[in-house]
């Protein structure tokens, strides 16, 4: 890991009405990290990876590489090197694998050609069905589209939102097979995840939201062992 904060949230608000989901949350996120969001439904985990990425209203601070971009919009977040994974995935079913990387490429049309290489490298089975159209795809190769097109941003920071959901476990171990990878290759990783497990296997450090809160944080193998998460989140 490079030394340095890649992303820094300081007092993290986020409303929805009268219904506080976040609730004042200050984390980091060091530079060639991977840190890992984990806690039930409902605890704001989404709510946070939404509000960095602009998508939702929010109160606090958050930097990138200690620019403030709390006020930004969100496409212009993305052009500072940060892309969200959304849960769903959010690809374009109408549209052909190709196509769908072409859209997450708008940042940097001038190294397309480049960028495409470098996810079908990843993910061999997009080059075989690069003009198929992504509707039809299975749930690990949706997957595995959105993870390639919020790459072809040349992102340095990528935030998934559940990667694992409905998927099968062997596209499970797959999927974050391939996000070790991509971390390797330098990109930083914060991850929201139901699979606590994988997440904590796969993380530098993690932290547990509890009601719109960080209640504990520390090293994915510190978590992994804490008596509370394993007993309330790793069933036993």
């Amino acid at each position: 890991m490079s030394s340095g904060i890649s992303l820094e949230v300081k007092d993290l608000e986020v409303r929805y009405g009268g219904i506080c989901a976040v609730k004042g949350i200050s984390f980091s996120v060091n530079s060639g990290e991977i840190v890992a969001m984990i806690g039930a439904n409902g605890a704001g985990k989404s709510s946070t990876l939404r509000a960095i990425a602009g998508a939702v209203p929010h109160s606090g601070i958050i930097r990138i590489g200690g620019e403030l971009i709390s006020t930004v919009h969100p496409e212009e977040i993305v052009h500072k090197g940060l892309s969200l994974v959304p849960e769903g995935r959010g690809i374009f079913a109408n549209l052909t694998i190709q196509e769908n990387l072409r859209l997450g490429a708008w940042t940097n049309m001038k190294e397309f050609d480049v960028n495409l290489e470098k996810v079908f490298g990843l993910f061999p089975r997009l080059r075989e069905r690069r003009d198929q159209m992504a509707g039809t795809l299975s749930g690990g190769e949706q997957q595995m589209l959105a993870v390639g097109r919020a790459l072809m941003s040349r992102s340095k920071i990528l935030l998934l939102d559940e990667p694992s959901m409905g998927l099968a476990p062997k596209l499970v171990l797959d999927i974050f097979a391939i996000l070790r990878d991509i971390n390797k290759a330098g990109v930083t990783l914060l991850i929201v995840e139901q699979n606590a497990v994988m997440a904590l296997r796969l993380a530098h450090r993690a932290y547990l939201l509890e009601l719109g809160s960080i209640t504990i944080e520390g090293t994915g193998g510190e978590l992994l062992e804490n008596p509370k998460i394993r007993e309330a989140y790793l069933g036993h």
